[in-house]
């Protein structure tokens, strides 16, 4: 029985060096974008409260029976992105707060945000959308467009990477946190 469980013993432990090797594999190399992700992660969840989210102004009617139409939306955007910021005008996408009656416009190629008020068309705000950029850090997309690639390879490439990589790293970590506390019920049991 002494021998079984000697034997039982040194598989647990040499399995557990494994899953230590495996660890250190996979965890050295990646630590950086482990790092990234994690500190991404936690930014935008506290996205609100850190201000990295331009706060929604209020437009003069909420009846949207007073605003004026999309495309003169999209046309005051473009401009005001051309004359006053001198950036790029393709846009991205325009939101509607109806509770706020705002329309926020996004762009493509730059993470400013517009606020216009959907009755007047006036330009409520113009901010940086920092949390746009770390999401596109957090999720790979900003390598994409540093690359210029179209695909999202860069994107995929990445997070399927360090996807995979942290589920290896959640194994090998249980089953090294496991097995000691398993050898030590077996040395215990063998002394009893």
């Amino acid at each position: 029985m002494r021998d079984f469980m000697h034997h039982k013993t040194e598989q647990l432990a040499s399995k557990t060096r494994s899953y230590r090797r495996i660890h250190r594999f996979v965890a050295v190399p990646l630590f950086v974008f482990m790092f990234i992700i994690g500190l991404s992660g936690v930014l935008l969840g506290w996205k609100k409260q850190l201000g990295l989210r331009p706060p929604a102004q209020q437009g003069v009617n909420l009846d949207a029976s007073f605003w004026i139409p999309i495309d003169s939306l999209q046309k005051i955007a473009i401009g005001y992105a051309k004359d006053s910021l001198h950036l790029d005008t393709l846009i991205d996408r325009i939101d509607i707060r109806p509770n706020k009656a705002t329309a926020k416009v996004a762009f493509i190629h730059h993470y400013t945000e517009l606020q216009l008020d959907c009755a007047t068309g006036k330009v409520l705000s113009s901010k940086p959308r920092l949390h746009d950029f770390v999401e596109h850090v957090h999720d790979g997309t900003i390598i994409d467009r540093l690359l210029g690639t179209k695909n999202e390879q860069a994107k995929i490439s990445y997070t399927t990477i360090t996807s995979i990589s942290l589920m290896l790293l959640a194994f090998s970590g249980f089953w090294m946190w496991l097995n000691p506390r398993r050898m030590r019920k077996l040395k215990s049991a063998k002394e009893s």
